[in-house]
C-alpha cells in the first residue's frame, strides 16, 4: 500500500495539481454557500474544462470540487439560514438559531471543524475498508434497502418538534410529492394532468430551494413590510480563539461526531441515497440520543456538529462504490464518473491494478483537499461573518436570482423555476401553520427509495411480504424502525400526561 501512495504522491505533486486543488476547493465553497448552486452545478461546469487536461490532474480538480462544494453549504445555511446545498439542510435547524443569539462565528468554526473531521473520517474508511464495505454494500438487495428506506423514514418522529402528527402529515405529504411524474419500475404516468412538463416529476434541487430558500426570503419580505426592520445579527468577534470554541466542547461532542459520521460515511456508501438524507437522519439521531433533545433547533452546536461531520463523510462514503463497483453513489459521484469516462478510466474492481495512481491521487487529494477546506473557511471566518452587515434589499434578491439560475440550471426547465414558486409557497404555509419541513424534505428523498425497492422486492417474491422477514439485515432495520417509532409516539405523548398531572395536583392543592 506504501508503494501505491507513493505512486500517487508523485502524480499529484506538480503545479498544476496543486493549484487544481487549491482552486477547485475555493471554487467549490463559493459553489456550496450560494443558494441555489450546488457541487453537482460546479462539476457540471468544470467537467468539460477539464477534458483538455490529463486524467490525474482532472480527477484531482473535480475532487476538490466535490470537497469543496460539499462543506461550502454551511456558510449560508448558519449566516442566512438558507441552504446553500441540499446537504446542508439540517444545519439551517441550529446554525441559524445560533447566529440569531450571537453565536454565528461559533457555529461556523463547530461546522468547518466538523466537516473537517467528517472528510477525513470517510477517507480513512475509504482507503483501509473500502473492499469489504463494496462487498457488505453489494449484498444488499431490494428487501434491505426497503428495510433501511424505512428506518429512515421512521426519523421523522425526531424531526417533527412538539408536534409528532404535523411532522407525520409533512413527511406523507413529502412521499406524495415524490410520486409525480413516471414511476421508477413501470414508467406509468402518476398526477401528471396529461401534461408533459409534469412527466419528469418534481426534482430534489428545486423542491429544496424552494421549501428553504425562496420560502425563507418570501417570508421576510412579508415580515419586512410589517414589522421594523431589524438591527444585523451582532458577531462580537473581540476574544474569538481559534474556531469559537473551547476543547472542553470539542471533546462534549467527540461521541455525536464520531457517531455521526459513521452515519454519513455508511449512507454514503449506499448507493442512491446521497449526503442530504445523510444530513437529515444524522441529525434526527443525534437529537434522539441527546440528553438534552429539547434543546435541538434552538441553537445546540451538537446539531451543527451532526449535520456536518455527516455530509462531509458521506463523500468518502459515496466513492467506496464508485471505485470499487463504478458504481455512483449519488449525483456528484456521476459527475466524478462522467469525468473518469471521459479520460478513459473505467471505474471498477480493476481500477485499482489498471489506474492505481488515479485512485490512489484521489485519496490523497481528499485528505489536502480537506486540508485546504479546513484553512481556507478559518481565515475567512471573518469575511463570511461580515454577510451578515449586507443590506438584505441587496442580499435577499441576489439569493433570489441565483435560487432562479440554480433551478433553471438544473435541466434548461422553465418547469423547475415554477418548481421553485411553487415549493416556495407551501414552505410559507408550512411556516404559518407550524408544520416542519424537515420531514417533507426526508419524505420526498427517500420515499422513492422505499416504494422502488418494496415494489422490485414484491416481484421477486411473487407478492408475498413475509420474505422480507427472512432476510437478517432487513429484520434488523425493520426492529430499529419500530423502536424509532414507538419512542417518537412516547415522547410526544408523555408531556401530554404530565401537563394533567400536574393540573390535578394544582387543583388537590387548592
Amino acid at each position: 500500500m506504501l508503494e501505491t501512495f507513493a505512486v500517487g504522491l508523485s502524480s499529484i505533486a506538480n503545479t498544476a495539481c496543486l493549484i487544481s486543488i487549491i482552486g477547485g476547493v475555493f471554487i467549490g465553497i463559493i459553489f456550496g454557500a450560494v443558494p441555489g448552486l450546488s457541487a453537482t452545478m460546479a462539476l457540471a461546469l468544470f467537467l468539460p474544462i477539464t477534458y483538455s487536461m490529463d486524467s490525474v490532474t482532472a480527477v484531482v480538480l473535480l475532487t476538490s470540487l466535490y470537497v469543496g462544494g460539499i462543506s461550502g453549504g454551511l456558510i449560508s445555511a448558519i449566516l442566512t439560514g438558507i441552504p446553500g446545498t441540499p446537504s446542508s439542510v439540517a444545519t439551517c435547524f441550529d446554525g441559524w438559531p445560533m447566529t440569531q443569539k450571537g453565536q454565528g462565528v461559533k457555529a461556523l468554526g463547530v461546522g468547518v471543524v466538523a466537516s473537517f473531521g467528517g472528510s477525513i473520517f470517510s477517507t480513512i474508511i475509504l482507503i483501509f475498508a473500502a473492499p469489504a464495505l463494496a462487498a457488505i454494500a453489494i449484498r444488499f438487495g431490494n428487501y434491505e434497502y426497503f428495510a433501511i428506506a424505512l428506518f429512515s423514514l421512521s426519523m421523522m418522529c425526531g424531526l417533527s418538534g412538539d408536534n409528532l402528527w404535523k411532522g407525520l402529515l409533512s413527511g406523507l405529504m413529502g412521499c406524495m410529492f415524490a410520486t409525480v411524474g413516471l414511476d421508477g419500475i413501470g414508467a406509468v404516468k402518476r398526477f401528471t394532468f396529461g401534461s408533459r412538463l409534469v412527466q419528469s416529476g418534481f426534482q430534489t434541487l428545486p423542491v429544496l430551494i424552494g421549501l428553504f430558500a425562496v420560502a425563507e426570503i418570501i417570508s421576510r419580505i412579508a415580515s419586512a413590510r410589517t414589522t421594523k426592520p431589524e438591527p444585523p445579527v451582532d458577531v462580537n468577534m473581540k476574544g474569538i480563539k481559534g474556531f469559537g470554541f473551547s476543547l472542553k466542547e470539542a471533546g462534549a461532542q467527540l461521541k455525536n461526531f464520531l457517531m455521526c459520521s459513521a452515519i454519513g460515511t455508511a449512507i454514503g456508501i449506499l448507493p442512491g441515497i446521497g449526503g442530504g438524507a445523510a444530513n437529515v437522519m444524522a441529525y434526527g439521531v443525534s437529537k434522539s440520543t441527546s440528553k438534552h433533545p429539547e434543546n435541538y433547533g434552538k441553537g445546540d452546536p451538537g446539531g451543527v456538529v451532526a449535520t456536518e461531520s455527516s455530509n462531509n463523510a458521506a463523500v468518502g462514503g459515496a466513492l467506496v462504490p464508485l471505485l470499487s463497483l463504478g458504481i455512483p453513489g449519488d449525483t456528484v459521484t456521476a459527475m466524478l464518473l462522467g469525468g473518469l469516462t471521459l479520460h478513459g478510466v473505467t471505474a471498477g474492481p480493476l481500477m485499482f491494478t489498471e489506474h492505481a495512481d488515479i485512485v490512489y491521487s484521489i485519496f490523497l487529494t481528499m485528505i489536502i483537499a480537506s486540508v485546504v477546506m479546513l484553512f481556507m473557511e478559518f481565515y475567512g471566518l471573518r469575511v463570511f461573518a461580515k454577510l451578515l452587515a449586507v443590506p438584505k434589499y441587496y442580499l435577499l434578491p441576489a439569493i433570489f436570482m441565483c435560487c432562479v439560475i440554480g433551478a433553471y440550471g438544473t435541466r434548461h426547465n422553465m418547469f423547475d423555476v415554477w418548481s421553485v414558486l411553487v415549493f416556495g409557497l407551501v414552505g410559507v404555509v408550512f411556516s404559518k401553520l407550524k408544520v416542519p419541513s424537515a420531514p417533507f424534505i426526508l419524505g420526498f428523498i427517500i420515499g422513492p427509495l422505499a416504494e422502488n425497492n418494496l415494489r422490485r422486492g414484491l416481484m421477486f417474491a411473487k407478492g408475498d411480504f413475509g420474505m422480507f422477514f427472512t432476510r437478517p439485515i432487513a429484520v434488523a432495520f425493520f426492529i430499529a424502525a419500530a423502536v424509532s417509532l414507538t419512542l417518537g409516539i412516547v415522547k410526544s405523548v408523555r408531556p401530554k400526561k404530565q401537563t394533567e398531572a400536574e393540573k390535578l395536583a394544582a387543583e388537590a392543592d387548592l
